[in-house]
């Protein structure tokens, strides 16, 4: 079988590229994987460090959702995305924030050498061997030309350069059906851990080679105008289409829903959960999964069963991707009162509404506890 291993030549090639790219950045640049690294850390390994995608994770630490004692959260980008993230290192700065770091990539990509060797492959298998952990986050649409599919008109595409870093890298990860003989970093190290939320649940599936449904509303409930969405049941609203009806009235985009577990799926099982649980998530999202990803199995569903909200791996038992949001400061952070629709009469508080129909917050948690655990074992195998 194809492995990821380089030929010599091909790896020195990549070796000195990777070397003279680094040398070349400015000093204010950050590399933080370029750096002695204490092996006493525990390190986890992020995608898109913007400032609203860190604030969830300082909630989670607080909150001792995640591991605090000796962890480093290290925020990766590529220095061509449409995103700012001199924000964010300024948020760190300001919040003294000494547990998170950057590591900003520059090698060349395109779609089109995504999905094999290229010249991220040397820098995408040093971060796999210094992390413990890894998360892909939320964000905007993918490319559908990075499925073999036509773009939709309601498609949005806001930085292509995000999704070649990410989903390249998670086919180095996990492999894909892009080239059935390639053999992902995991194949090695199996245990390592994977989570994937809402694009970054997406990302997993496409970086593997499965597609997405492009519009959720009028593909899969045919639905073409947002009046008609509001009139189907909220249980099948995976975002609040009255937020785009009434912008300026303060609406919440995320709406609240229950899903449903599968019977085949391993992860609830683990998790202390049974089919039985239809534990309500936070969720906003217009696109959804298509065919499946390489080694992916299904292992939730809306209660309709017509969008996957939660993957596991066939192979790898501590790779997860959800479609909702645990890690949202909704949940975790200062109370946030809201309304859905403009008919509400009583304001909502998303944690307390979690609280209200268990085992929904405890659902959430569990998933933060898994995740950290996982983290936590694999720093200590190693």
């Amino acid at each position: 079988m194809k492995r990821f291993f380089l030929k010599k030549s091909f790896l020195l090639g990549l070796c000195v590229f990777w070397i003279l790219g680094g040398i070349l950045l400015s000093q204010d640049q950050e590399r933080f994987f370029d750096k002695e690294l204490n092996p006493e850390e525990i390190r986890l390994t992020i995608f898109s460090p913007t400032v609203s995608r860190i604030e969830p994770l300082v909630e989670l630490r607080k909150k001792g959702l995640i591991p605090s004692e000796n962890l480093v959260v290290i925020g990766v980008y590529h220095t061509k995305e449409s995103i700012d993230y001199q924000k964010a290192k300024e948020f760190v700065e300001q919040n003294k924030l000494e547990w998170l770091k950057f590591h900003e990539i520059s090698a060349p990509l395109s779609k089109d050498n995504l999905f094999q060797l290229n010249s991220c492959t040397m820098e995408f298998e040093a971060i796999f061997k210094k992390s413990d952990g890894i998360i892909f986050l939320g964000g905007g649409d993918i490319p559908p030309s990075l499925y073999q599919k036509k773009t939709s008109l309601l498609t949005d595409i806001v930085t292509p350069y995000r999704h070649f870093l990410e989903l390249s890298f998670i086919y180095h990860l996990l492999g894909g059906y892009q080239d059935r003989d390639f053999q992902g970093f995991l194949e090695l190290d199996p245990e390592f851990p994977i989570l994937g939320i809402c694009l970054g649940f997406q990302s997993l599936n496409v970086g593997t080679g499965g597609t997405l449904v492009q519009d959720i509303w009028k593909e899969v409930y045919g639905k073409k105008f947002l009046e008609d969405a509001t009139r189907l049941p909220k249980e099948k609203w995976h975002n609040n289409p009255y937020q785009d009806l009434y912008p300026k009235q303060g609406l919440r985009a995320r709406n609240i829903h229950p899903i449903k577990l599968k019977k085949k799926a391993k992860i609830w099982a683990v998790l202390g959960f049974t089919l039985e649980d239809q534990p309500y998530i936070l969720s906003s999202h217009h696109q959804a999964l298509g065919k499946l990803g390489k080694g992916f199995e299904i292992a939730a569903t809306s209660l309709d069963g017509k969008v996957v909200e939660a993957l596991e791996h066939e192979s790898f038992p501590n790779v997860l991707g959800i479609q909702f949001h645990p890690e949202a400061t909704d949940i975790w952070g200062p109370e946030v009162i809201f309304k859905l629709t403009p008919r509400d009469k009583e304001e909502k508080s998303y944690r307390v509404f979690l609280q209200e129909h268990p085992p929904s917050l405890d659902f959430h948690q569990k998933i933060w506890s898994w995740f950290s655990q996982k983290i936590l074992e694999f720093h200590k195998k190693k």
